[in-house]
């Protein structure tokens, strides 16, 4: 798939996912060393042990080498294959984190991919399923990947510690990828939520509702925040309730937030009043940094625009994060493409902060695994 197949040499367990999920699109090799070396408990931990057997499910012919220590890690990635699939994600993260990874795969596979996953659908680290489905899922269909079977569905709740959440994701497949012109995102026009509670008083999301409405109303009339209580089987094992916010501007552009409460067992009680108000806080600073893809999704933003037909694609992007100014690096080494990077600092017109216009031109990869029909 790649002209350099020689392998890629890395140090450290930071951005594995980026890692391994770049060297599966390229077909470059990659070793990691030094997986946590100096740690009580070195080596690989068990949900990162996780997302590397999700990736040998999806693809057919991967080779994956771990030493003893599980401080080593060599991967030879094979083809992207897809189909019906169903994979235990483990507790210690949230779906959100194997879904990422997967957001970035499902176009390329070979066959479309639908995939079971349980877990924890909702905790503090990663991001929530709900957001996700609003957020990554528009900015998908924005590179031109549609069609009746692209969604996620939430079937079960799961909160930490003990999971039972389960949720389905399909995707199709696609030969090419759209460029994009992002750059102006436009003014917020509506805020949507879903406050959720599982095995807890269902009056927990309404006062979750009233209190984010309380500071949100000052802004804009058009808001909705949906309630969800789930019971019985598909609340999970733990209890716990949360938010997640998502604005919508006049030009289709979706900025997300979310809060969770402490698991349970762990940390201080958390009231639904202050959860409210945090998160639609957190939301006001999302807004704040502003650009057409939200901080979550700007990795994948990024990628797919690398991916895309030899074309130029621009997106506006808020404040880069840390997670993201290391995901081009990556882009660097894996697949030889530099960004053009114009800060736009932020005029009169441009209420908020300092905005980011990325530029590039796509590499032109096409899905050699897809089946001509």
């Amino acid at each position: 798939m790649a002209t350099q197949t020689h392998s890629l040499s890395y140090a450290g367990c930071n951005f594995l996912r980026q890692r391994l999920v770049l060297s599966t699109l390229s077909g470059r090799p990659v070793k990691i060393r030094k997986i946590r070396a100096r740690d009580d408990n070195p080596g690989l931990r068990d949900f990162e042990a996780s997302f590397i057997r999700l990736l040998d499910k999806i693809t057919n012919g991967s080779r994956i080498e771990i030493n003893q220590t599980g401080t080593t890690l060599y991967y030879q990635p094979g083809l992207l294959y897809g189909g019906s699939l169903e994979h235990d994600c483990s507790v210690l993260r949230g779906i959100g984190y194997y879904l990422e990874g997967l957001l970035c795969l499902a176009p390329f596979m070979k066959h479309p991919l639908k995939i079971v996953l349980r877990g924890v659908t909702n905790d503090q680290v990663d991001p929530s399923v709900d957001v996700l489905k609003a957020t990554a899922l528009p900015l998908l269909k924005q590179f031109g990947i549609d069609g009746e079977s692209f969604e996620l569905k939430i079937v079960r709740r799961g909160m930490p510690p003990g999971g039972g959440g389960e949720v389905i994701f399909s995707c199709p497949v696609k030969k090419a990828l759209k460029p994009i012109q992002l750059t102006d995102p436009g003014k917020i026009k509506r805020i949507r939520g879903m406050a959720y509670s599982v095995r807890v008083s269902p009056q927990m999301a309404n006062r979750i509702v009233d209190s984010a409405r309380g500071i949100l109303n000052k802004f804009i009339p058009d808001i909705y925040i949906y309630t969800d209580h789930m019971k019985g089987v598909n609340s999970g094992k733990s209890p716990g309730f949360g938010l997640s916010l998502v604005a919508e501007t006049t030009n289709g552009t979706f900025l997300g937030a979310e809060l969770a409460s402490n698991p349970q067992g762990q940390g201080a009680a958390v009231l639904p009043e202050d959860l409210g108000k945090n998160c639609a806080r957190l939301l006001l600073e999302e807004i704040y940094r502003g650009g057409c893809v939200d901080s979550t999704n700007q990795s994948l933003a990024l990628l797919l625009m690398t991916l895309g037909q030899q074309d130029v694609s621009k997106v506006l992007l808020g404040p880069l994060s840390p997670y993201t100014i290391e995901f081009l690096r990556h882009l660097k080494s894996f697949f030889q493409i530099m960004f053009k990077i114009e800060t736009k600092p932020c005029g009169e017109e441009l209420k908020g902060g300092d905005k980011v216009l990325m530029t590039c031109v796509g590499i032109g990869f096409s899905n050699l695994s897809k089946t001509l029909k």
